[in-house]
């Protein structure tokens, strides 16, 4: 009969998966446009949310990591368990985050097919004005909707369908109090 490995392990292959996950979505946000081929564009709601995601990627990389961990006093395993947990923290807060960028820039992107097709290559004119209002008011609209719970929820749903264990996640509460102390 075999042992089930030593429980560290599992929280190191969290922390590897939640960190891959963070890495391509920092992939994804990095190649995102965010200027228009119009400069006359430049101002308007999608490209001014590309560019804002922009920022908040590379601003999310760049947020000091909390390398604080709390002495234990049971031994190497239990060190162990307290760094791993720290950085599980750490990854997950920063995937979260990168999720929420990911979402916006999308929301973003449709804004500009949908942009483009009212256009249909020419510029905004009288005519077309509620039509672009129209989905001005959409992108803000889907932007309003990418909430912390939503995405939460999302990722647990997606990392549970993928049979990850998640039996030691932070809570929501404790991923929101880890951007106001890192990245603000």
């Amino acid at each position: 009969m075999s042992l089930p490995p030593p429980v560290n392990e599992y929280r190191t292959m969290r922390v590897a998966e939640v960190l891959s996950d963070f890495r391509t979505l920092q992939y994804y946000i990095a190649a995102a446009p965010v200027d228009p081929p119009n400069m006359d564009d430049y101002y308007t709601e999608g490209y001014a949310a590309l560019r804002q995601c922009a920022l908040d990627g590379q601003h999310i990389l760049n947020c000091a990591a909390d390398i604080t961990v709390p002495r234990s006093s049971g031994g190497a395993d239990e060190q162990a368990k307290a760094e791993l947990k720290q950085v599980h923290l750490d990854a997950y807060a920063r995937r979260h985050e990168g999720q929420k960028i990911y979402l916006r820039q999308a929301a973003a992107q449709r804004w500009i097919e949908w942009r483009d097709q009212i256009l249909m290559g020419g510029r905004p004119h009288s005519g077309n004005t509620s039509q672009l209002r129209g989905v001005d008011q959409q992108l803000r609209a889907e932007l309003a909707s990418i909430t912390d719970e939503s995405i939460y929820a999302e990722l647990q749903a997606s990392d549970v369908g993928m049979d990850r264990w998640v039996g030691e996640d932070p809570s929501l509460r404790a991923i929101q109090r880890w951007v106001r102390a890192r990245c603000r």
